[in-house]
């Protein structure tokens, strides 16, 4: 199962409503709470997230299978919990990056 949720766009200027993801040192905001289903990207400048998941846009999916979703690909950020019960990777591929997400309670 893979189903969009979101494209995230980085930004340098603070965003209203945005929360802190200490992991990966990211201000962003709630995708679902925008008309478009933007998610904004403000990252700290001691970030560890660098390279292309910082500089260029991502497509976001919800999945029922994080590791599935990244096995062979090129993975640019390790799974990891960015909020509780939610579990999420970054994969670059064909010149672009995507998300995958998975929710700990989710039912397919």
């Amino acid at each position: 199962m893979r189903e969009f949720h979101h494209v995230g766009l980085p930004t340098d200027e603070k965003q209203p409503g945005e929360v802190y993801v200490e992991e990966t040192k990211v201000w962003v905001t709630d995708p679902e709470k925008h008309p478009y289903r933007v998610e904004y990207l403000r990252y700290e400048p001691d970030s560890p997230v660098t390279g292309p998941l910082r500089e260029l846009p991502h497509m976001a999916f919800k999945t029922d299978d994080v590791q599935r979703e990244i096995a062979g690909k090129q993975v640019i950020l390790e799974p990891f919990e960015a909020m509780e019960g939610l579990t999420v990777a970054f994969i670059l591929q064909d010149g672009a990056v995507f998300e995958y997400m998975q929710w700990a309670n989710q039912t397919t």
